[in-house]
C-alpha cells in the first residue's frame, strides 16, 4: 500500500511516498510559490504513484473543523496568496484520494507517537523552534483540537531580569515566538543563532524562555513525552540546560520519576530526525483510510 505524505511549509513543499510501516519510498520537495503553480508541480509528482491515500501537515492558521465550510483550507496568513486557500480540495480533486489533514507540528507529534520517540504512549508535545516556535499536541491518544488549534508558540512568558528586547512577534512580544524564536534571537544580540554558539549568556536567556514554556505545557497537559527540536534546538547544550531550569520552575510539584529522576529521557529530540513532520502527514494519509 502506498501512501503520500505533504510537509507544507511556507518556504517548500516536501512531498514523499511511503508505505503503512512507515517506509519511505520516495520524496522530493518543491519551493512554496503562488498557490496554483505549486500544486500543479506536487500534484503531478504524485500522479506517477499510485497512492491509495494522502495525509498533509500544513503551515497555517488552518480550519480544522469538518462541519466548516471551509475545513481543509489555510485561513488567515501573511503569506501573500495563501489566505483563504483550499489546500485538501485541491488535492481531493486532482487525486481522487481521501486526505488526511492537520497542522505541520500535529503532524511531526503523530509522526513520534507513531514510529518515534513517544511511540508507544498515548500523550506527547512536540515543540519546534525556529523562524517561529509550533507546538503538536497529542493526548489521549488523539491529536488535540478545539475551538481551532493549539497556538502553543504564543503563549505569554515572564521576561528575564536581563532582557531588555521588546519581541518579535506583532501580535504579542512576550509570547514563546517573540522571545526565543530565530528572528528573536537575532534581532536581540545581532547576530544568527549559529555564529553565538560560544555566548553563555545567549543560551541561558534561551533556556530560561523554552523551559518557562515546557513547564506551562507539563502543568497543562501533563504529557509522557516533551520532543523539542527547530533549528535553534541545533544547539545541542541547549538540552541539558532547558532540563536543568524547568526543574529549577517545577520546583518538586509534579513529582513523578519520570521528571525528577528521568528527565534527560523525558525532554528530548525527535526519534525521527528531520523526518517527524513527512512521517506524520503519512500517518495522517494512512488515517485518512478509516
Amino acid at each position: 500500500m502506498l501512501i503520500g505524505g505533504i510537509e507544507a511549509g511556507g518556504t517548500k513543499m516536501v512531498c514523499a511516498v511511503g508505505d503503512e510501516n512507515g517506509v519511505v519510498k520516495d520524496r522530493t520537495s518543491f519551493p512554496t510559490r503562488q498557490p496554483e503553480e505549486t500544486f500543479a508541480d506536487m500534484i503531478a509528482y504524485y500522479r506517477n504513484w499510485d497512492i491509495q491515500a494522502l495525509g498533509i501537515g500544513c503551515f497555517g492558521p488552518v480550519d480544522l473543523n469538518r462541519q466548516s465550510r471551509t475545513y481543509g483550507y489555510i485561513t488567515k496568513t501573511p503569506k501573500p496568496g495563501w489566505g483563504n486557500c483550499d489546500i485538501v480540495g485541491a488535492f481531493k480533486d486532482a487525486l481522487g484520494v481521501p486526505v488526511g489533514f492537520d497542522t505541520d507540528v500535529n503532524g511531526a507529534v503523530l509522526g513520534e507517537v507513531t514510529w518515534g520517540a513517544a511511540k508507544g504512549l498515548d500523550s506527547a508535545i512536540y515543540i519546534t523552534i525556529g523562524t517561529g516556535v509550533g507546538v503538536g499536541v497529542y493526548v489521549n491518544g488523539g491529536l488535540l483540537h478545539g475551538l481551532v488549534h493549539p497556538e502553543g508558540g504564543h503563549i505569554l512568558l515572564i521576561r528575564h531580569p536581563k532582557d531588555t528586547y521588546e519581541g518579535k512577534c506583532p501580535f504579542h512580544k512576550n509570547c514563546v515566538e517573540g522571545l526565543a524564536a530565530g528572528p528573536s534571537i537575532e534581532a536581540r544580540w545581532g547576530k544568527k543563532a549559529a555564529e553565538l554558539a560560544d555566548r553563555d549568556e545567549v543560551w541561558e536567556m534561551e533556556a530560561y524562555y523554552i523551559a518557562q514554556a515546557i513547564t506551562d505545557y507539563i502543568l497543562s497537559y501533563s504529557p509522557q513525552k516533551i520532543i523539542l527540536w527547530g533549528g535553534v534546538m541545533h544547539q545541542e547544550k541547549l538540552f541539558g540546560m532547558v532540563r536543568k531550569e524547568v526543574l529549577n520552575l517545577l520546583n518538586g510539584y509534579v513529582a513523578h520519576e519520570t521528571i525528577t529522576e528521568h528527565i534527560d529521557q523525558y525532554i528530548v529530540p525527535p526519534a525521527l530526525g528531520e523526518d517527524p513532520g513527512i512521517m506524520g502527514a503519512i500517518k495522517l494519509g494512512l488515517d485518512a483510510l478509516g
